[in-house]
């Protein structure tokens, strides 16, 4: 489970993008912040469970948070200003039949190293769907849960605009964003959602209080850093107790956080939290070029 939001500058203060993200993890894994230097990147890439070509020559520097059981990341920035994350999403594919490729945290660690903006942080994610394919559990296999597949959709943001892509095995579709945009733990562009969505997933009990809370903090202007804070700590959104946008299960915990200032010409300020975004401290990771 994860929540992710985006307010675009026309929705906060006229200059900057917030991008927002709590990742839900199984409650003993250990995420990771991470500084990722810049520079020419290797011949090949080994990601969580296969090898890839590298998508640019050259990758940027990035601050992430990493569960440190694999490669690729729950969410991050780079020193051009695009921030990135995702969310489990189950479709009408089953995850399980399919061959292994890689993961959602693969794909977002892959944008956040190599996009130069929000468009090309697309551009990157769905060329790679098409050639390597998503697969593999995205949760640890030695872990208490043990190997889990699913399928991903995407929130991708830079200074001035935003994308959300939602995937399906190899299919995919891109949406822009127009202001402001909430993801949670289903499909939410109507056309891929009206062919893809699995009709079991129980969205009404898990899902769709969170997406709910997450868009009425959206459509309180000007949306701000305390506001999105304030709202990734919160706990009156769910239908189920526990299943809240700050979330505490048997099974999932909001385990890392982050919020990023993106602003045009200027390095991003980021501020995340390594633990229930409730109880934790948000530190604020320094991003250089």
């Amino acid at each position: 489970m994860c929540d992710c939001l985006v307010a675009l500058p026309v929705a906060t203060d006229g200059v900057v993008t917030l991008f927002a993200k709590n990742s839900d993890r199984p409650p003993d894994e250990v995420q990771v912040i991470e500084q990722l230097p810049g520079g020419p990147s290797s011949e090949r890439l080994r990601c969580t469970w296969i090898d890839v070509d590298p998508p640019r020559a050259v990758a940027l520097a990035c601050v992430v948070s990493r569960p440190t059981w694999c490669w690729g990341v729950e969410h991050g920035v780079n020193e051009a200003g695009v921030a990135v994350g995702n969310e489990a999403i189950y479709t009408t594919l089953d995850p399980r039949t399919v061959a292994v490729g890689l993961t959602g945290l693969d794909l977002v660690r892959l944008a956040v190293q190599w996009a130069t903006s929000a468009a090309d942080g697309v551009a990157i994610i769905t060329d790679a769907i098409e050639r390597w394919g998503q697969g593999g559990s995205g949760h640890d296999p030695a872990g208490r849960l043990g190997a889990k597949p699913y399928f991903n959709s995407f929130l991708i943001a830079d200074a001035g605009a935003a994308w959300v892509v939602e995937t399906s095995g190899r299919e995919w579709s891109a949406e822009s964003v127009a202001d402001v945009r909430a993801i949670s733990n289903r499909t939410t562009i109507a056309s891929f959602d009206a062919v893809h969505r699995h009709p079991r997933q129980p969205v009404e009990r898990f899902v769709d209080a969170r997406l709910a809370a997450s868009q009425r903090l959206l459509e309180s202007r000007p949306v701000t850093v305390d506001a999105l804070r304030a709202h990734l700590a919160s706990h009156d959104s769910c239908a189920v107790p526990g299943w809240s946008v700050c979330m505490h299960t048997a099974d999932e915990v909001t385990t890392a956080s982050m919020i990023a200032e993106l602003r045009p010409g200027a390095v991003p300020v980021v501020h995340m939290a390594q633990g229930p975004p409730c109880v934790t401290a948000w530190t604020s990771p320094r991003l250089t070029r």
